[in-house]
């Protein structure tokens, strides 16, 4: 196997960096930017902690983030499985990286830059959902944010429903979960599953 080791190799093999590909990159959001951010309800939060990397996929009913400045988003932590794996990254290296999708588009945003976790009472409630309310609120400051190019998602036919897979032709989370434990009770977790999930949403 012939492996790239340097740059140097990387750059002669692929050529120039178009200008498109180096102007579209801001320090701060666009309106345009910002209109594209906020029509997103799912991103793909990137950390870095001392055991590795981690990769995290968030949404929300609406936009998954909320803008509070050209240069911060405020990302709420939901409920989900308390792993935590991208707080405690956060909280000892606090470089992050957001990938957002908005359905239907081809076109999607990336942000780089630093994050915290604030569990400020004012601004956890702020996300209140049927009374309930994140326990921390994730406040990301933008280092730069700029727009993909639409090949990977044109290429992948995303959001064609043609393209759509068929649930029921794959492994049940239940499945999955014996598939790493062989003496795990995987029909009693399917079958109670929805109902979990419906009254742990938020």
């Amino acid at each position: 196997m012939t492996v790239i080791g340097t740059v140097e190799e990387l750059k002669a093999l692929y050529g120039e960096t178009s200008d498109a590909s180096i102007v579209k990159v801001t320090k701060a959001l666009t309106v345009e930017y910002r209109q594209m951010i906020e029509a997103s309800p799912f991103a793909a939060l990137a950390t870095v902690g001392p055991e590795g990397l981690d990769c995290s996929p968030r949404g929300d009913d609406h936009c998954v983030v909320r803008v509070a400045g050209d240069r911060t988003v405020l990302m709420p932590d939901w409920r989900g499985n308390n792993r935590v794996d991208s707080l405690a990254n956060i909280v000892r290296d606090p470089r992050v990286a957001l990938l957002f999708l908005v359905p239907g588009s081809n076109t999607t945003m990336r942000i780089n830059g630093t994050a915290v976790v604030s569990v400020d009472p004012t601004l956890t409630g702020s996300f209140e959902v049927d009374g309930k309310h994140p326990r921390s609120v994730i406040v990301i400051t933008i280092g730069e944010v700029y727009f993909q190019c639409a090949r990977a998602l044109i290429r992948s036919q995303l959001w064609s429903s043609d393209r759509f897979v068929d649930p029921a032709s794959l492994p049940t989370p239940g499945a999955l979960l014996k598939a790493a434990k062989a003496d795990f009770d995987n029909e009693t977790y399917d079958r109670e599953w929805p109902g979990r999930a419906a009254k742990t949403m938020w």
